[in-house]
């Protein structure tokens, strides 16, 4: 039984590649390395190649005896894919389309998909349950609602998928090796960082004057260590025969974006440089997930808190980062 991970090379990619060697299983990376690193997977084999190249992928289950999938392999970038609309549906639409039916032609017929909260749009109501009407708010989440609704119209033809709708993941591996690339970032707690460590200048914090206690956005962030045990759990939840299922991934918490800054001054000792911005077009106030579902049919709850995500941040900046 061996597990092909696309995207495999990247930041939550590689921390679940990880967590799948610890645990003994047989374990094979697809990625580009467009934006993965090769160097976060150790020894763990690599294909080197597009999950749209039908005959690589073939090519890599038949020779790796691969059974199950876990799918991270796509652009992610809000931004840019408003900008380049063409570029996010050919690669994660078109592509998650390609692989899957590479991987039926050759009887794979188990896969977990990394997916996203964004498919929610700004939420009318919080916690955030499944039930919640989909209204994703850019191409990028465009694509990922697309993907979800194409894999459970597959269940027709014989596959079963887990799409984990995640919150904000967050933090660094426990022994620091490896974290979250600011290069290939906007996610706040990387941000940060490198304006914590001088590599950039003030935090822009978007918006303070928002209905919350400190006028600042709210999000739901969750451990990127406890992320990858979400989708271990999510391939043992198949392999047992569990139907095809979408579930948020989160801690049911909301944390505020100053109230990320004072734990990162709290853990390093150091000050935050940070100015307010105005508000960014879109960003709802307050978002966080309902985990309830993912607790009763995955068997999972997130062990790790504000200061592990953010104490696992910084030892990793701090350590891997060097000033020129």
């Amino acid at each position: 039984m061996t597990i092909l991970v696309t995207g495999g090379a990247g930041y939550i990619g590689s921390h679940t590649v990880r967590a799948l060697v610890e645990l003994g299983r047989d374990v094979v990376v697809l990625d580009t390395l467009e934006l993965g690193i090769r160097s976060r997977l150790g020894s763990t084999p690599l294909v080197e190649g597009d999950i749209r190249d039908e005959r690589l992928v073939e090519k890599t289950v038949r020779k790796y005896g691969v059974t199950d999938v876990i799918h991270f392999a796509a652009y992610k970038a809000v931004g840019e894919s408003m900008e380049q609309p063409l570029r996010y549906w050919s690669n994660n639409v078109a592509g998650t389309i390609s692989l899957v039916h590479s991987l039926l032609a050759n009887g794979v017929e188990r896969l977990v998909f990394s997916s996203s909260a964004a498919v929610y749009g700004n939420p009318e109501h919080v916690p955030v349950t499944e039930e919640a009407p989909l209204r994703p708010e850019s191409v990028y989440a465009e694509t990922k609602s697309t993907m979800e609704s194409f894999l459970t119209s597959c269940d027709a033809i014989g596959l079963r998928s887990v799409s984990l709708r995640y919150f904000n993941a967050a933090g660094a591996s426990d022994d620091a090796v490896i974290g979250e690339d600011w290069s290939h970032s906007q996610n706040l707690v990387p941000r940060v960082m490198k304006a914590m460590l001088g590599a950039s200048g003030p935090l822009q914090v978007f918006g303070n004057d928002y209905p919350t206690q400190d006028g600042t956005c709210i999000r739901d962030y969750i451990h990127v260590v406890d992320l990858a045990d979400a989708h271990i759990k999510a391939l043992d939840y198949l392999a047992t025969g569990g139907k095809s299922i979408a579930c948020n991934v989160g801690t049911g918490m909301g944390t505020s974006v100053l109230e990320i800054i004072d734990m990162a001054e709290q853990v390093s000792g150091r000050k935050v440089p940070y100015e307010f911005a105005p508000r960014r077009a879109g960003d709802p106030t307050t978002v966080f997930a309902d985990p309830t579902l993912v607790r009763a049919i995955l068997g999972w709850k997130a062990t790790r808190d504000l200061r592990d995500i953010v104490g696992s941040a910084w030892e990793w900046h701090s350590h891997s980062y060097k000033p020129a």
